[in-house]
């Protein structure tokens, strides 16, 4: 029973590390990557729809994206759903593709960028910890239903807390090498 408790967690906690690499692929560092148009929505005939679900998005180069939409229609609501993102994008339509460049990131905006990416990584480890106090409460819960000993429940807090503290070292170094990315000039 406590294995199961400890397991769950540390897939829970997985879960979490795993939702901060996707969050983090949204911040825009200094070089072109497709994955920085993935939250953008798109108005396709009166739905929304993800852009890389109505075009194909790729790099140029270092500086430059393509979005090509399937359709030819799509053009326009493409290029208004990238402009009223807040990626600071200005697309320019050029025939079928619509290139975006991307514009280098000012000192000001590198340090507003570490700052996104701090409460990003506060919001992980909040995750973390709010795993922490389930995983705690369900051996409460066993140890309340006599279904462990004291000593058993001191001993899976700790590995409860060891299983943590990884998870948040993780996090730690993945936010330092993303901080380190969007300081690079």
């Amino acid at each position: 029973m406590i294995e199961e408790i400890i397991n769950e967690a540390s897939q829970r906690m997985g879960k979490t590390l795993e939702a901060l690499h996707n969050e983090l692929k949204g911040v825009r560092t200094g070089r072109a990557n497709a994955s920085l148009l993935d939250g953008i929505m798109v108005d396709y005939y009166g739905s929304s729809s993800a852009l890389n679900q109505v075009a194909n998005v790729a790099v140029q180069d270092s500086r430059t994206l393509t979005v090509t939409p399937w359709e030819k229609t799509m053009i326009e609501p493409i290029e208004k759903a990238i402009m009223s993102s807040n990626l600071g994008l200005n697309p320019v339509s050029a025939g079928i593709v619509i290139r975006i460049p991307l514009p280098p990131l000012t000192e000001e905006r590198r340090k507003d960028l570490v700052r996104l990416v701090g409460q990003i990584a506060e919001n992980s480890k909040i995750a973390l910890r709010n795993i922490r106090r389930d995983a705690n409460t369900h051996l409460k819960n066993l140890l309340n239903e006599k279904e462990i000993t004291e000593d058993d429940l001191r001993g899976s807090e700790k590995r409860v807390q060891d299983v943590i503290d990884k998870y948040v070292k993780q996090v730690d170094d993945v936010i330092a090498d993303k901080e380190k990315e969007l300081m690079e000039i």
